[in-house]
Formats: structure tokens, sequence, C-alpha cells
């Protein structure tokens, strides 16, 4: 292999001996293994991940998958990115090394000691939850060490108290990691586990808030017993502040984002649905609409077909007077499965009413079907077909007879 000089796209030649051996691109984070060779973390990371056991350069074994970063040839790299940024070289940046597993191992004995002082203990999941935000790689060596059952406990070690502030750090750093069944069943078979959360609901303090709707939704998704799960929806008010925290201000986008997936793992329980009713779901799906992102409107779309399914949803939509136009509007601008999800919200809402289906051929559905038939799944044509069938008699009498659109769709003419 050469030593010298290689030619780059850019006109500015890099030393060979600043390119990563594995990618033959230039190292941001240059990490030496057991045999001495030094890679770019990235590039060793996933030649470990999928299975190899030796060193890439020399076929060695490796003794351990120790990485030691390189500082020395990391700031190198970084003074010649400098001295070439003439050529539009930018300098890589001093990346964060993971977490060192002996601290974490410290700090969560540190944490979990009922020995300690509570200031101590508190420092501890501080500083773990600061690790934990920092990258995947820190999540996963928490993680691994036990983490998740230690944070359990002391967020539920005393339901009956009031909860102190190592509760909430510590159930704020407990839902960035998933939960297995196991650890899922040890909340849900609990029901003062599961008070104690929608208790938290309620709380002063918007971040404890929505901390407790995301361990309530990993939760129940991880939970498998359809008895477990309804047994959550039964808590009392639980639905009642997840749907206040769908109406908190745009401000703190979190609480949109948590208490939609929330609200949405609640409702796939079809006997509790009428309780998302009664909460105010309704209003909160439709005026917060307009404000979710990409994946999450999807959510809130599917939950609001799922609460058009119950006669007490599908009333509470049809009397508000932005949900058929809303609907109509966004049935083509988000995805192909925010598109099914509406065009079946709408089906459910224009099945119940004539009143409807005036109000959906007067805010531009007919336009909407006509694409939707020839452009979307398969479940969304199938649904778009329903709705015009459905909607026959609500067209405009030239809407149909001079549309070239309907002549050259699928749709069977009736």
């Amino acid at each position: 292999m050469p030593g010298s000089l290689e030619p780059l796209d850019i006109g500015v030649q890099i030393p060979y001996h600043f390119r990563c051996p594995i990618s033959l691109e230039l190292m941001c984070d240059p990490v030496t293994v057991s045999t001495g060779q030094t890679y770019d973390r990235a590039s060793i990371e996933s030649w470990v991940a999928t299975g190899n056991t030796t060193c890439p350069v020399t076929r060695a074994p490796l003794t351990d998958f120790t990485l030691i970063p390189n500082h020395t040839l990391r700031r190198l790299i970084q003074d010649w990115c400098v001295a070439n940024r003439s050529f539009g070289v930018e300098r890589i940046p001093t990346p964060k090394q993971p977490a060192d597993p002996v601290l974490v191992r410290s700090l969560l004995g540190q944490a979990s000691s009922g020995s300690n002082l509570p200031q101590s203990r508190l420092a501890a999941v501080r500083r773990l939850r600061g690790l934990a935000r920092d990258s995947d790689k820190n999540r996963l060596v928490i993680s691994n060490h036990n983490a998740r059952e230690i944070l359990l406990s002391i967020v539920f070690r005393d339901t009956d108290s009031e909860s102190s502030e190592l509760t909430h750090e510590s159930l704020a750093l407990l839902v960035m990691f998933p939960l297995s069944e196991s650890e899922c069943l040890s909340v849900s078979s609990e029901p003062e586990r599961v008070a104690y959360l929608a208790h938290l609901l309620f709380h002063s303090s918007i971040e404890v808030r929505v901390n407790a709707a995301a361990l309530i939704e990993i939760v129940v998704v991880g939970t498998r017993s359809p008895e477990l799960r309804t047994q959550i929806s039964n808590a009392d008010e639980i639905f009642d502040g997840i749907v206040a925290i769908l109406k908190n201000p745009i401000a703190y986008p979190r609480a949109l984002k948590v208490g939609i997936k929330a609200l949405f793992a609640l409702c796939l329980i079809k006997q509790n649905r009428h309780r998302a009713v009664s909460a105010g779901a309704v209003d909160a799906l439709i005026d917060r609409l307009p404000d979710f992102e990409k994946c999450d409107a999807e959510r809130a779309l599917a939950t609001i077909e799922l609460l058009c399914r119950v006669q007490a949803g599908c009333a509470a939509f049809a009397a508000h007077a932005l949900t058929v136009p809303l609907l109509v509007k966004i049935i083509l601008k988000i995805s192909d499965r925010a598109t099914e999800y509406a065009a079946g919200a709408l089906l459910s809402l224009c099945s119940a009413s004539e009143q409807l289906q005036r109000d959906a051929v007067a805010a531009g559905v007919l336009t909407q079907l006509l694409l939707l038939v020839q452009s979307c799944t398969d479940r969304a044509k199938r649904k778009a077909q329903l709705l015009l069938k459905l909607l026959r008699d609500s067209w405009p009498e030239d809407s149909i007879g001079n549309s070239d659109d309907f002549a050259c769709s699928d749709v069977v003419p009736f």
C-alpha cells in the first residue's frame, strides 16, 4: 500500500495515514485497537458489530475490543484541515468520547445506594442523564449495566408519598431506554404503579407530566396482555392527563410528540375509546392537527380514525366545524399512511351524516378522491372508492359528467 499522498476530487492531497484503512476516508475519530492499528471509530465498530474478531489490516485476533482514542493523530488531522481550509476542507470536530463503563457502574451504584445522601444520588442520576443525552452509544453502555431495573426501583420505591426530585430525574432518564416485556409487566401488573404514573400526569412540572406520559406509552406498547393493557387505560383520569398534555403550548413540542404517542397507544384498546372522547381528545386532536410533524400527524390521523369508529367519537368529530375541512385539506399532503387514515375517518363521518357528506363535497373532496384512486395504496383506493359511491347523491350535477379525471380513473361508474 503506497505511503504517498493521494489526490482528492477537491484538488487537495490527503496524507495516506490520515485515511481509515477500512473506509479509505479521512478519519474523524481515530482509535487504536489491541493490535496497534488505528481506524476511524465508526468503521471499526461496524466491522466488529458484523461479527469480525480480527484486525482488518494485520488479520491478527483482537485480544479485546477496547478502542483507545488516538488524540495525537486526531489533532494532526485537525491541524491539516485548518492548513487546507482554503481548498474547502472543513476542520473535523473534536468527538465526544463514549461513556467509560467503569464510570457508569460507579454512578449507578451511587444512585441506587440508599445509604448515600439524596443529593449525592441525585447528582449521579443527573450525570448519567447527561451522558445518555450525548449519544446512542452512551445509552447502550448505561443500559447494559442494569440501569433500567435500578431506575424502575427508584421511580416506584414509594408510590404513596410525594415524589422527589430524585424520582423525577430517574423517570426522565428511564424513558430514554426501551423496556423489556418483563420490565413493562413489572409496571402494568401493579395497579398502584399505574395509578402513580396517572397521578404524575397532573404534576406542576410539564417535564414530569410528559415523562410520565412517555413511560405510560412505553409500558402499554410493551405489554402483551389485553387485560393488563385495559387495566392501564382504566386508571383514574389517565385520559384526562394525556389529553391535557396535548393542549400544551407549541413552545414545548415534546409534549405534542409524547402526548399523541400515548393517546394512540391507549386508543388501540377498543373498549376504552369512549373514555378518550369524554376526556376531550376530539377537540385536542382537531385543534392541534396542523401542528404535528409527519410521523406524529400519521398517529394523530390514525387516532382520529379509531375514535370515529365509536358512536360517541363520530358524533364529537361531526360536531367540530373544522373536522371535515381539515381532513379534506390534508388527505394527500402528508404520506400514504396518513392518506389512508384520513380517508377512513372521512368514510366513517360521511356514513353517519348526510350533512357531513355535503360539507365534504363543499370542501373539495371530489378532486382529492379522484387523485387518490389513481396514486395511493390499495387500502386508500378502496376507501376512496367507497367514499365516491357514498357521496354520489351529493356531487354537483356537472362535476362527474364533465370530469376527464373521473373517466380515466379505476372507479366503477354508478
